[in-house]
């Protein structure tokens, strides 16, 4: 593939889909500096801050999702659904797209639909449970790949999750002081990293929340992002105590990963990644709701040792006051789950992901087609 190349990114909604979008225009701008990168996402999702912040094009369309059941969404469906396809052709159309990448979201059908049959396609399904907008794109690509080994898509290669630098980059060790010092710990305590992603995880809140005396009285120290809106008071206790640092949001988690010995998190499809590809022990605590796919993504890392996974209902003050201290004070049991977590980490999909575009692109359009 050479320069000029316009490549447009489909995906949003949640940082699930956002993250591995920023990530492999990161690596396609850094290969490719001269390529026209446009991202296409959805009215009211999380791109809308997060793309124009990382300093891409944005495009939006209508948010529309395919009905499950009968209601006013299913009645509809047939007139929003053709609109969005029109936009996105529209969109298509004016930034001359050569190739359409989608990373899942309610953004993508539409996107793909309107690439059909003109424009090749690229699909990364992101979890280990395949998305709808994924079984749609299949049908109109062959060129499909996946992050995860245990998701039922035989024929797509396992190439990993895009990851942002400062996460594939990341020595957490050469880090820690200055990540211990940023985030206002200590650097002779053991250190929990508690987070629920940038929406919070309520369950795990309160189970730290009613935790922090039990905690400080085991000699462990916690920084508890807690999601926007949902802090909470901790007292700062005498200075010789273990500390507890509360944050609504963290927009440095390569440093929150470099300071912590254990993370206690959801199983969503980035954070498995990001931890392994960091080597770091994880509790994972999937989403009780959905399809199930937050447990199926942390299977491989749990079973080889590299995580334990513990149920939402399970993850109560009790559990952690009896369970965290023995396995967080454990420095010998860390160090080999971390060193599992490790091996299944991938720290070159976007790269990865970036060699497949080039190669689709100069198969399927070759010569003067592009920019159709």
């Amino acid at each position: 593939m050479t320069d000029p190349t316009s490549i447009v990114l489909a995906g949003g909604g949640t940082a699930g889909h956002i993250s591995p979008l920023l990530a492999t225009a990161a690596a396609l701008q850094r290969r490719y500096p001269g390529a026209h990168i446009t991202c296409v996402g959805s009215h009211g999702g999380l791109e809308e801050r997060l793309v124009p912040d990382a300093g891409f094009d944005l495009r939006l369309i209508p948010k529309v999702a395919f009905p499950r059941r009968p209601n006013t969404a299913a009645v509809r469906f047939p007139v929003a659904f053709p609109k969005a396809v029109r936009q996105a052709r529209a969109i298509l159309h004016d930034v001359e797209a050569d190739v359409v990448v989608g990373f899942g979201g309610f953004v993508c059908p539409p996107v793909y639909v309107a690439a059909r049959r003109r424009i090749p396609i690229v699909v990364h399904e992101g979890n280990a449970v395949v998305g709808m907008a994924t079984k749609l794109g299949m049908r109109f690509t062959d060129h499909v790949v996946r992050a995860f080994d245990v998701t039922p898509l035989p024929e797509a290669p396992v190439i990993g999750m895009p990851l942002r630098r400062a996460i594939t980059e990341l020595d957490r060790e050469a880090m820690r002081p200055v990540a211990l010092e940023e985030l206002g710990l200590a650097d002779h305590r053991p250190t929990v990293l508690v987070t629920g992603g940038s929406l919070g995880a309520q369950q795990l809140n309160s189970a730290f929340e009613r935790s922090v005396d039990e905690l400080r009285a085991a000699g462990i120290q916690v920084l508890h992002v807690t999601g926007t809106g949902k802090g909470f008071a901790v007292s700062p206790g005498a200075p010789q105590e273990p500390r507890y640092v509360v944050r609504e949001y963290c927009d440095r988690m390569d440093l929150a990963y470099a300071a912590a010995d254990l993370v206690v998190t959801r199983s969503g499809a980035n954070m498995v990644c990001e931890t392994s590809a960091c080597g770091l022990p994880a509790v994972f605590v999937p989403l009780p709701i959905g399809n199930g796919e937050q447990r199926r993504n942390a299977d491989a890392v749990v079973t080889a040792g590299g995580a334990i996974l513990v149920d939402n209902d399970d993850l109560t003050a009790d559990w952690v006051q009896r369970e965290l201290p023995a396995l967080v004070l454990d420095s010998a049991r860390l160090t080999t789950m971390s060193a599992a977590a490790e091996q299944h980490g991938y720290r070159d999909a976007d790269e990865r992901l970036v060699d497949l575009i080039a190669t689709v692109v100069d198969e399927e359009l070759p010569g003067g087609q592009r920019g159709r």
